[in-house]
């Protein structure tokens, strides 16, 4: 029986460039970051979004302003948002809809398990 942190297994693109969730694409951390480097920054990410938790919840929102700020940070670091990590020109389809990019054919392969997750 899987345990109650168990990762979902989202689809990723063959080119390892992003997951699917419910027919969006997102951009997969930097995978040329090492191990430890990649395991620190979840661990600064999961702080922070705890942080913004929190904020909501006692109604702070300059507090909340900063956590969400934090979020960003670390989620540039990653490789999730800003600039690509790829070198090869390839344009970013993050938060697309996959059926809506060049993955589409590939999408609308998978088995209807993945496609509605």
């Amino acid at each position: 029986m899987p345990g109650r942190h168990a990762k979902p297994q989202y689809p990723v693109t063959p080119d390892g460039r992003y997951f699917v969730v419910r027919g969006r694409l997102w951009r997969m951390s930097n995978p040329a970051l090492g191990e430890a480097e990649r395991a620190k920054l979840v661990h600064q990410l999961m702080t922070a979004r705890r942080q913004v938790g929190e904020a909501l919840r006692a109604k702070d929102a300059n507090v909340e302003r900063s956590a969400r700020d934090a979020v960003d940070a670390v989620k540039h670091q990653l490789g999730e948002r800003g600039p690509v990590w790829w070198g090869d020109g390839a344009p970013d389809y993050n938060r697309h809809l996959a059926r809506n990019t060049p993955y589409a054919q590939w999408f609308g392969a998978l088995s209807d398990e993945h496609t509605q997750s």
